[in-house]
């Protein structure tokens, strides 16, 4: 059974930090792309950022939308079959349910489109205040 557990969300001020992890099961990690997407109250899904599990560890590629570089650094764990996104300088705006994800490529999380991937895990609610 595939599975992707999402967790490390929480409540937390604006600046703060906080780290989510996906970890995976039911497929081969190394066979896919983990990409981070996030849903605000209102709003559509939007893709955050990827990592390449799939080149080997010494050459994974990271991607990010603009609204998140060099605040949020994603890495993975191949051999935990584990994927993390490192939050920092958390704004109000970062506010959404995060959801972790298994694509072929980047490409599909940094377009967003959702029916392009391949398997989705539960979300974890991420919650910035003010």
């Amino acid at each position: 059974e595939v599975q992707l557990q999402a967790f490390g969300g929480g409540l937390v001020q604006a600046g703060g930090s906080l780290r989510l992890s996906c970890a995976a099961s039911g497929f081969t990690f190394d066979d896919y792309a983990i990409g981070w997407f996030r849903q605000a109250p209102g709003k559509e899904r939007e893709g955050v950022s990827c990592i390449t599990t799939n080149y080997g560890r010494t050459d994974s590629r990271t991607y990010y939308v603009d609204s998140v570089k060099g605040r949020f650094t994603i890495s993975s764990d191949n051999a935990k079959n584990t994927a993390y996104l490192q939050m920092n300088g958390l704004k109000p705006e970062d506010t959404a349910v995060y959801y972790c994800a298994a694509t072929e490529r980047c490409e599909v999380v940094l377009t967003t489109s959702l029916d392009l991937v391949d398997y989705w895990g539960e979300g974890t609610q991420v919650t910035v205040s003010s």
